[in-house]
C-alpha cells in the first residue's frame, strides 16, 4: 500500500471552482496538492514539486492540457509522474488525443468525486 502523504498530486484547472473542490477532494484522501491555473504554472509546478499524479484540464486559455501532457512527456524527469486528464472534452477523438499525447486515464466532466479518487488511487497504487 502505497504512503498516500508522500505522493504528490497536481491540479491544473483554470476554473477556480473545480481547483477548490478537487482540491478539498484530493487532500481530504490524504494527498500532498498543489495547483495550477493554466499551462505555464503547471510546467513550473512540474519542475518545482515532480508531482506522482497530474489531474489535468484540456481546455485551457493559452497552453491547452493536450500541449501541457505533450511537454510533461518530452522531459525525463518526469517519467514517473501520470496524468489523468479531467475534462468536458468527451469525444472520441479528444479521448484520442489525451491517450497520444500521454494521458493515462482520459475522464470526463462532470464527474463522479468517488470515481475521480478511485482513479487517483488505482494510479498511485497500480501506475
Amino acid at each position: 500500500m502505497t504512503d498516500k502523504t508522500n505522493t504528490k498530486v497536481l491540479l491544473v484547472d483554470d476554473e477556480p471552482n473545480i481547483l477548490v473542490a478537487l482540491e478539498f477532494l484530493v487532500k481530504k484522501e490524504g494527498y500532498q496538492v498543489f495547483k495550477a491555473e493554466n499551462g505555464e504554472q503547471a510546467l513550473l509546478a512540474m519542475a518545482a514539486h515532480l508531482p506522482e499524479i497530474v489531474v489535468l484540464d484540456v481546455m485551457m486559455p493559452g497552453m491547452d492540457g493536450f500541449e501541457v501532457a505533450r511537454k510533461i512527456r518530452a522531459e525525463a524527469q518526469y517519467d514517473k509522474s501520470q496524468i489523468i486528464f479531467l475534462t468536458a472534452k468527451g469525444t472520441q477523438e479528444d479521448r484520442f488525443k489525451g491517450y497520444a499525447t500521454g494521458g493515462e486515464v482520459y475522464i470526463t466532466k462532470p464527474f463522479d468525486n468517488d470515481d475521480l479518487i478511485n482513479t487517483i488511487n488505482e494510479v498511485v497504487e497500480f501506475g
